[in-house]
């Protein structure tokens, strides 16, 4: 059984096989030991309670209790953009008139701005090429708001999620190599590891503080801002199915979207609900989402299930990979 469970330092080894595999522009999985060490570190003191709630990060990995064999890996941040900026360009558009002409015309622009300080963020999403059928992507992703819904004061009233931009089948990013590098003078993968390894001053230093035109754009290029990756397809209709929606924002380097949706208004936050625990035969096929109800000790599967009123039944398979019994109290989204 596929299981979701926290991240530790334990998990190194297998997380940098998902941050080589995950290739470029998968900004939240750099190839970088330091970085990912210190990630895995701050999500076990995250979910131990020793770090400000908006300053935790909860990785989670999905693990095959049966073999220990890991499968994928996700994150939910739990404020981003309060020690460094969170920047983004916002697409915008500027109306120009001139009535000695009688002309009157929109440009579409790009605006670098700052304006998710504060937010939660789901992401860091990546399954193993194996591992992508079957429903584990769902499971992986949906635990991330189950995660959410077990304590939401812990977590800001609107959350995010970055997508991978666009990048050509050579792997060049079309918007990078037109836009960021002539302002950067840096290849993108070095710029890409610098903005999840350092204080991101960098950008704040370098980044463009002017209005970049879009009708100044190859047609090439400005139809890949706002473009998910083709890997993220499947993603951003997860996503989408959550009641996240386009925000507005693009990424800097790669120009992918962000989308946004209030915390409360999440489909796996907003219909999932708590129940008694009792192990046994459910006696049906329905399969659900259950968690622990508590964000400590957090633990997702899916399984057949049977609700009875105010409680609910569950395989042996099941309680023991949550490391629940009888009595205990649940978290399930149907």
């Amino acid at each position: 059984m596929l299981v979701v469970r926290p991240a530790g330092p334990g998990d190194f080894a297998s997380l940098m096989e998902m941050a080589v595999l995950s290739g470029r522009g998968f900004t939240s999985l750099p190839e970088d030991a330091a970085v990912l060490r210190h990630r895995l570190d701050v999500s076990e003191a995250s979910f131990q309670g020793r770090i400000a709630p908006l300053e935790a990060w909860y990785t989670l990995m999905l693990e095959d209790d049966a073999t220990g064999a890991i499968a994928g890996v996700a994150g939910v941040k739990a404020g981003v953009g309060l020690k460094r900026p969170h920047f983004s360009f916002r697409t915008m558009t500027v109306a120009q008139s001139s009535p000695t002409l009688g002309l009157r015309f929109d440009h579409h622009a790009l605006v670098l701005v700052n304006e998710c300080s504060g937010w939660s963020e789901v992401g860091s999403l990546f399954l193993k090429p194996e591992r992508r059928a079957g429903g584990a992507g769902r499971l992986l992703a949906q635990s991330r708001y189950l995660l959410i819904a077990s304590e939401p004061a812990k977590f800001a009233d609107t959350v995010l999620a970055e997508l991978r931009g666009w990048f050509d089948e050579d792997g060049t990013c079309p918007f990078w190599e037109t836009v960021g590098a002539r302002f950067f003078r840096l290849p993108f993968d070095e710029a890409d590891l610098m903005s999840s390894s350092t204080d991101g001053q960098f950008i704040l230093d370098l980044a463009p503080r002017h209005p970049i035109y879009l009708e100044l754009l190859p047609d090439h290029v400005r139809e890949t801002i706002g473009k998910v990756h083709r890997e993220g397809e499947a993603a951003r209709a997860m996503l989408e199915a959550e009641g996240f929606r386009f925000s507005g924002l693009v990424d800097i380097f790669d120009a992918g979207p962000t989308v946004s949706c209030p915390r409360d208004d999440i489909r796996t936050v907003r219909d999932s609900r708590t129940a008694s625990v009792k192990v046994g035969d459910p006696g049906c096929e329905t399969l659900g989402l259950v968690s622990t109800a508590d964000l400590a000790r957090f633990r997702a599967v899916r399984c057949p299930l049977e609700m009875r009123g105010d409680e609910v039944v569950l395989p042996p398979a099941a309680a023991k990979a949550l490391r629940i019994e009888t009595g205990d109290w649940v978290r399930i989204k149907l």
